[in-house]
């Protein structure tokens, strides 16, 4: 039977180019997203490959409640070899989602409450791997943990970075904890690539702080640059990610598809601990799919 993957936001752009990657390695691939469309197509490319039949599953990663019903639906079906979390958003206005604000919940709580939902299948299936997207936005966020949302305006790349940066801390608290269980975690950073989110709101200055404003020609410049590379490239730190088996648990794999040193603000206990007690009490509070007693 051919080993299983799940990769999240999968219908386009890197997660397209990662589920590819996971095929042609011999990977039985589910993609997810909000778009059946985008999921019907995404299935026809990666099934022209000819390898395992791939498929689609459709779940909006920025409601808990649905990402609550994927995972427990994936993990009634046993065995998982690879779960890659490459969900990600950047918001230009600030927005809530259950009353969370919004980059928290979909670029760090999302990816953290499927991957513990699919613990017991990723487990089941050893060896196994949780590779978790990250950004080098994560440079300039804020590193206080206290809430879901810092105090202050909101600046949506750095929100952004900010998210990203907790979901890299508790990607390396949970290799650390999960070290030995035959479950391997990494991150994975991309780089950059033209995408949906980078078409769009990385173009307008109001993402960044009023002093980046002031330098908005040449931060533009280079966001422009950091992102007009192809998704196909972007890809190749999450799949040598998932399928490097010779990677000790606990890697950061950067654009160029080798390990490179994590963000400091990354292993500080300090922030390793706040981010885990903010997760644990917004997880155990998820709302629940309608119909479905918790």
């Amino acid at each position: 039977m051919a080993r299983k993957a799940v990769i999240t936001a999968g219908t386009g752009g890197i997660g397209l180019e990662t589920a590819l990657g996971l095929a042609k390695a011999g990977y039985a691939v589910t993609v997810v997203g909000r778009n059946a469309s985008r999921g019907a197509q995404a299935v026809d490319r990666l099934n022209a490959g000819g390898g395992e039949p791939a498929r689609f599953l459709q779940a909006d990663l920025s409601s808990l409640a649905e990402v609550r019903a994927l995972g427990e639906r994936i993990a009634a079906e046993g065995e998982l070899a690879v779960l890659v979390n490459n969900v990600g958003a950047m918001f230009e206005d600030r927005t809530e989602l259950d009353g969370v604000e919004a980059s928290f919940v979909v670029n760090h709580l999302s990816p953290a409450l499927l991957t513990e939902l699919l613990l017991p299948a990723l487990k089941a299936g050893t060896p196994s791997r949780v590779v978790n997207v990250t950004t080098g936005a994560v440079v300039l966020a804020k590193k206080t943990f206290d809430h879901a949302e810092p105090p202050g305006g909101y600046y949506g790349f750095h929100w952004y970075g900010r998210a990203k940066l907790a979901n890299l801390a508790h990607t390396l608290d949970l290799a650390a904890r999960l070290r030995g269980s035959g479950v391997s975690v990494h991150a994975a950073d991309p780089g950059g690539a033209a995408t949906d989110m980078t078409d769009g709101t990385m173009r307008k200055s109001k993402i960044v702080s009023p002093a980046l404003r002031l330098l908005w020609p040449l931060v533009r410049r280079k966001f422009e640059r950091s992102t007009a590379g192809a998704a196909s490239d972007a890809a190749k730190s999450s799949i040598i990610a998932a399928t490097d088996h010779t990677l000790p648990t606990g890697q950061l794999i950067g654009p160029q598809g080798t390990p490179v040193p994590p963000v400091a603000a990354a292993t500080d206990p300090r922030v390793i601990t706040a981010v885990r007690r903010l997760t644990d009490q917004h997880l155990t509070h998820t709302p629940v799919p309608d119909g479905v007693s918790n």
